[in-house]
């Protein structure tokens, strides 16, 4: 896992990887902006760990997304709404945004999530019950995170359309 920083705040987070060269190829882009200080993220990756022994974690950290759209930072804002151990459908992000025929659009903004896990966009499912849609980290990680997230709560995931 590797997660990068401006001087704003959070900019990219990787999934773990099976490798350190996988993770590090997929901040490329993002190395420019890297603050190369593993003490700077102790707390994140504390809690991200914390996460995935299936512990309900805040993540209220300062996020730099300031070279994303704001159509892009709309969509993540309301991904961060969804409660943990809860689901919602592209097309009530849509909704929430005002925007309800955009679903196709919300799926493309959260596709390109740079902070999965801080931005739950695994919550996120297709409106059919049982379609989970997309996720950069391949369904059966997103099947694991919700879980996870569900053990936790003591249930399974609720959906809302």
């Amino acid at each position: 896992m590797v997660i990068v920083a401006s001087g704003h705040g959070l900019c990219k987070l990787t999934l773990p990887q099976p490798a350190p060269d996988k993770a590090l190829t997929l901040i490329a882009d993002m190395l420019p902006k890297a603050v190369a200080s593993t003490s700077s993220f102790r707390d994140v990756i504390s809690r991200i760990e914390l996460y995935f022994e299936g512990k309900q974690v805040e993540f209220s950290d300062i996020l730099d997304l300031r070279d994303r759209t704001a159509f892009q930072q709309e969509v993540w804002k309301a991904t961060c709404s969804i409660p943990y151990g809860k689901t919602r459908s592209y097309g009530w992000i849509a909704e929430q945004l005002g925007r309800p025929k955009s679903g196709q659009a919300v799926g493309k903004a959260l596709a390109s999530n740079p902070l999965p896990i801080v931005i739950p966009c695994h919550r996120v499912v297709g409106s059919m019950r049982g379609s989970l849609g997309g996720f950069s980290g391949g369904l059966e990680l997103k099947k694991r995170l919700l879980q996870v997230e569900s053990s936790t709560n003591g249930n399974h995931p609720s959906h809302s359309a």
